[in-house]
């Protein structure tokens, strides 16, 4: 499994960050959690397409999270989309959605079938994925999503091989298909009798705006990684108000602790923190949680990729 960030700013983008967007790859494709503008633009410069977008979701209806999603729609059809494409969210993003296309007489060569946030779980709509839904604290309606392996390998087991006797070579391949065999002699092995156990499936769970990271003690149970917002540092936070209704690096990094999440990935970084120099930079965040956690912790760079390892370890990769 593995993450790149289409855009890490919050509200308006800047001269490195765009607004939020993210791509989850997996081996059936890839999904993008929120739409901002300029995403489509973020895009272009991986090796992510359109055509290969298997869903869309969107955690709320701020601007900075899905304004750029019609465009999107728009390209993947100037680009020949024909293959149908869902788009998860609240309920309003189907009127949104539709009054542009209507307004702009946007008409796309491929269907769009828009699920309600509520009815995500259920969808089933990945053929390698569980989704799940967490409600959040936010201005408005706000969600996480957690994304979760069905399905994972089983490797065979060389004792166990040894002890059933059957020798290397293309029985195994059947058996580690899952499929039983007869010997040479006549002496039945089962797939199950020989494989190990399978592994813990990988789960990540990528959170919208939110100012109660305690709301996810739930979602993020078994998870692997925690993506959440930063919006601010815990000073900025409390000359601000409340209003807002964002998370400090501070708060995300305590809960992440408490809950023993493994990785921690903080994105949606105010534009007031600058990359290396001025009054507040993104090192003033980075400090503040590493002072209250513990584990591997990321902050998120525009166009960068995490990859989540089949143990569940994550690691960031090399600049392609």
């Amino acid at each position: 499994m593995e993450l790149q960030f289409l855009g890490t700013s919050s509200g308006t983008p800047t001269k490195t960050r765009n607004v939020s967007g993210t791509a989850l790859r997996s081996a059936g494709g890839w999904v993008l959690v929120d739409c901002g503008e300029g995403t489509q633009h973020r895009i272009l410069r991986t090796n992510l397409s359109p055509h290969d977008l298997r869903a869309v979701f969107v955690t709320h209806l701020h601007g900075d999270h899905c304004y750029g999603l019609p465009g999107l729609l728009a390209s993947a059809g100037l680009l020949n989309r024909t293959a149908p494409l869902a788009i998860v969210g609240p309920q309003p993003l189907e009127r949104y959605v539709r009054g542009v296309m209507e307004t702009t007489a946007l008409q796309l060569p491929y269907p769009v079938r828009f699920i309600d946030v509520a009815d995500a779980a259920a969808a089933d709509l990945l053929d390698d994925l569980a989704v799940t839904v967490a409600p959040l604290s936010h201005r408005i309606a706000s969600y996480a999503y957690g994304f979760t392996e069905k399905v994972t390998e089983r490797r065979l087991d060389a004792a166990m091989l040894a002890a059933a006797g059957v020798p290397r070579g293309p029985l195994w391949g059947v058996l580690q298909g899952g499929n039983d065999v007869t010997l040479p002699d006549g002496s039945p092995v089962r797939s199950a009798d020989v494989l190990q156990p399978p592994r813990r499936p990988r789960r990540i769970v990528i959170a919208g705006d939110n100012d109660m990271p305690e709301l996810l003690a739930q979602a993020v149970q078994g998870a692997d990684v925690l993506v959440h917002e930063a919006t601010y540092t815990e000073a900025v936070l409390e000359k601000i108000g409340p209003g807002p209704q964002h998370s400090s690096a501070l708060r995300v990094a305590r809960f992440a602790r408490e809950a023993a999440i493994p990785s921690l990935l903080l994105t949606h970084f105010s534009p007031r923190y600058q990359d290396e120099r001025g009054p507040l930079t993104l090192a003033d965040i980075e400090a503040e949680a590493r002072a209250e956690y513990g584990g591997s912790l990321f902050l998120a760079r525009d166009l960068a990729r995490y990859a989540l390892d089949k143990a569940g370890m994550l690691t960031e990769l090399p600049p392609r």
